[in-house]
């Protein structure tokens, strides 16, 4: 990782708090804004750039796109999925692995929770 990259991380790392911080204060953008001295256009740019962050974390790395990627089980409420594997389940939403799970993908997608 090089200086640029680490720097990046450590801007989008700061936002992320600082947006996490407005949430918990239950402040609206605005009064948070005019509070810290953050114009909002700053705020919304990198409110952008970490959406876009969260996205290309979760985006598969192959072009091809599926509704469920290989080695997990779609599951529908009121169905069980009959597969073998770890079930995990975050708020609700339950991602079976399997053996065929491409681990660069359940990689991604554990970053990303670990941030929510």
């Amino acid at each position: 990782m090089n200086t640029r990259e680490i720097a990046s991380k450590y801007r989008l790392t700061h936002w992320a708090q600082a947006m996490r911080d407005r949430a918990d204060r239950g402040l609206s953008i605005r009064a948070y804004c005019e509070e810290t001295g953050i114009h909002e256009n700053t705020y919304f740019y990198w409110q952008r750039k970490l959406r876009e962050a969260a996205c290309s974390e979760i985006q598969p790395s192959t072009e091809e796109k599926r509704l469920v990627p290989n080695g997990w089980a779609l599951c529908v409420k009121g169905e069980q999925a009959q597969t073998q594997g770890l079930t995990v389940e975050v708020g609700g939403c339950r991602i079976t692995v399997g053996t065929e799970t491409d681990p660069e993908l359940l990689s991604k997608v554990c970053r990303v929770l670990k941030e929510l």
